[in-house]
């Protein structure tokens, strides 16, 4: 006789406990399989960074933004190989052009206050701008958006990676400057524009701190472009309307008519970091420069986040 024909009742128990042991088997297996990619959620950020890094497009940029400082420090040699003055003697040029053959980290200075009103807010404002809508037009958004990590931090971590950008491509300008700048030029002792020395170690320190502040003067240019993303899933157009964007605000910045608009755009208060030339610094505006980048990535940023996370993913 069988062991079922004994006891019937305990072959259905037995039964169900091995389905309900295969089922608690699964169910442990496909915890795991989820818990597996919460575990490398940290790496997203690194990959973003390395994605973005290694596309030609940001290369071209980064090298187009090393460039600048060559052209300004071969242009100045130029013009002062006969003894004459940077700008032809006239203040015309960049803030601090006619300081760089007296010190050639003065090239810092005159390369950052070169670029910042065009050549850096362009390049952050085409990263910013494809962020979104570059993964949505290859078709890799919805890919992204399947691991666990969800929207806001997909969102968070295209931001992140637009600021560290940001950061790279401000030191990118300013270690190019201060390699044709030591180059070409004497280096030394710096004089500030208070008419102060300083030694040359403290003005290391000083192009430093001036590199960092123009970094965080594109933060808000950084927003504005990431919900630009989120609107639309065309990369092309998300970058080459915040890159209008930007020129339409340097150009309303520039009407005299339009002054009691001017402290409310993000581009204002930029050139504000030559007061971190001064002895003893001028903070005013540059607290006011910092403060309005964090009102604008806080306005732009939360637009950005409430239009993606409620935006319906096709693509």
């Amino acid at each position: 006789m069988s062991r079922a024909d004994l006891d019937p009742a305990q072959e259905g128990t037995g039964g169900t406990a091995q389905e309900s042991a295969g089922r608690t088997a699964r169910t442990t297996q496909e915890s795991t399989e989820q818990r597996i990619p919460l575990a490398r959620r940290g790496s997203l950020l690194l990959n973003e960074l390395r994605t973005t890094l290694r596309r030609w497009r940001t290369l071209a940029l980064l090298g187009v933004l090393a460039a600048v400082p060559v052209l300004v420090g071969i242009a100045v040699r130029i013009e002062t190989g006969d003894g004459g003055s940077a700008g032809g003697g006239t203040g015309e040029g960049p803030a601090f052009i006619s300081q760089i053959t007296n010190n050639g980290l003065f090239l810092v200075f005159t390369a950052l206050a070169a670029t910042l009103p065009f050549f850096l807010p362009m390049a952050v404002g085409v990263i910013a701008g494809d962020a979104i809508a570059g993964e949505a037009g290859a078709g890799t958004l919805r890919y992204l958006l399947v691991a666990p990590a969800g929207r806001t931090r997909l969102l968070l971590t295209k931001y992140a990676t637009t600021m560290a950008f940001c950061l790279l491509a401000t030191l990118v300008v300013a270690v190019s400057a201060l390699t044709v700048g030591a180059l070409l030029f004497p280096l030394g002792e710096l004089t500030t524009i208070s008419g102060t020395r300083i030694s040359f170690t403290e003005g290391l320190g000083r192009a430093l701190l001036i590199a960092l502040v123009v970094a965080a003067s594109l933060t808000g240019v950084a927003a504005l472009g990431l919900f630009v993303s989120t609107l639309t899933n065309s990369g092309i157009a998300a970058m080459a309307t915040t890159v209008g964007l930007l020129i339409t605000v340097q150009i309303l910045d520039q009407i005299p008519q339009l002054d009691a608009i001017h402290p409310y755009l993000f581009s204002h208060h930029w050139l504000s970091f030559a007061d971190l030339m001064r002895e003893p610094v001028y903070w005013d505006d540059l607290v006011k420069n910092l403060g309005l980048q964090a009102l604008y990535a806080a306005v732009f940023g939360s637009a950005a986040w409430a239009r993606f996370t409620t935006k319906d993913i096709t693509t």
